[in-house]
């Protein structure tokens, strides 16, 4: 199957070739049609899949039969990097069509988003939450002519504490209109959100708890005291790519960050004590390849979505084999090789037990001189 066999606008399919998509991944595949039908789906698949596009082109080709400058379309987000980079899908995917995407999200000020408001309307949003609620208090957001909604990272969005507000947003919506939940992971809170707010939707899973196959996986057992110089003799050998290292505390984050900048490594730190502008400038210095390390805690990486990150390396072992799958979800995007390596002291062995329990394979035992980074 290719993308011409979705009959989608001359100008989207432009637009598909020139993002360099050749033939749909799994998930593009099994929900593009559904959502062209105007179905509610329940896509269930990891980070890195496709999943952004699966959702975006349909929409796209959607509105292309209706009303301009009318929300038509709102896609709701947990963080602010992964509602950016799903902005930038819409316009990037959608050149030409004459829509318009804008993205809404706290941590700076109000100002340049209620000016877009105001102006010329777009047909696409795409939001956080809290950011979201204000505006619509303030009176300068109207979702009475939404026709799509997407809940996207809807477990991550659990995690955070956002289903209170989803609720809320949802409640002033149009009673008719189309529902697309997707989500790494079926905790039973989703599965209930889904029950109360979808219409016999169409159920799509992806690649059920596995982690992505382009991925290879490696644990080393190595002591608490002796992580630090392991991880350098890791980094040593890593020759091409960016790495992206997990920490379990913010603490921990910004001091391995710190050391390894004053061991001469180009690195920086992604956490919740930093400021959104600190944190814009940690993630732009990332992405543009500046910064070749970045060191991050579970809930601050959500949402990064960098192709170029060839290594995952769990400096400490999550706490959940869900949380090792979001993470590991970090490299091997978009069907690109990656490796991901997880240090283990023997405290760990329980959780590893249950990581392996949960991916339904064991990980391979590694020294960490043998490991081919």
């Amino acid at each position: 199957m290719d993308f011409s066999s979705f009959s989608f606008d001359p100008r989207i399919m432009s637009n598909i070739a020139l993002s360099g998509y050749e033939t749909p991944t799994p998930i593009q595949e099994k929900t593009i049609p559904a959502i062209l039908e105007g179905r509610d789906v329940l896509g269930l698949a990891q980070t890195g899949t496709g999943k952004t596009a699966a959702f975006a082109l349909p929409i796209l080709q959607r509105l292309m039969g209706g009303e301009r400058c009318v929300r038509r379309a709102l896609v709701i987000s947990p963080t602010r990097e992964l509602a950016e980079q799903t902005h930038q899908a819409f316009e990037t995917l959608g050149k030409n069509t004459g829509f318009r995407s804008m993205s809404i999200f706290g941590g700076v000020t109000a100002k340049s988003q209620i000016k877009t408001l105001k102006g010329v309307m777009p047909e696409i949003i795409v939001a956080c939450p809290g950011r979201l609620l204000d505006l619509m208090g303030q009176g300068f957001v109207d979702l009475r002519s939404i026709e799509i909604l997407v809940l996207d990272e809807a477990d991550q969005m659990f995690d955070m504490g956002f289903l209170p507000s989803i609720k809320k947003i949802i409640a002033a919506l149009p009673r008719a209109h189309q529902t697309l939940l997707f989500s790494a992971t079926l905790p039973s809170e989703i599965r209930s959100l889904a029950k109360q707010f979808q219409q016999n939707p169409v159920r799509v899973e992806i690649g059920d708890s596995k982690p992505v196959e382009t991925v290879s996986h490696y644990i080393s057992s190595v002591s608490q005291g002796d992580k630090y110089e392991a991880l350098r003799s890791v980094l040593g050998g890593i020759n091409e790519g960016q790495t992206l290292i997990f920490t379990r505390t913010k603490h921990r984050a910004k001091k391995l960050a710190l050391q390894l900048t004053n061991a001469g490594y180009n690195s920086t730190s992604l956490q919740g004590n930093l400021s959104q502008g600190q944190r814009d400038k940690a993630m732009s210095s990332f992405r543009s390849g500046r910064s070749k390390i970045m060191v991050a805690t579970d809930i601050a990486a959500r949402g990064i979505d960098i192709t170029q990150i060839s290594h995952v390396i769990n400096f400490d072992i999550p706490d959940t084999p869900e949380a090792y799958t979001h993470r590991i979800g970090r490299t091997g995007r978009m069907l690109r090789k990656g490796i991901a390596l997880t240090f283990v002291t023997p405290e760990d062995k329980q959780v590893l037990r249950a990581i392996e329990r949960f991916i339904g394979a064991p990980i391979a035992r590694m020294p960490l001189q043998a490991v081919g980074l």
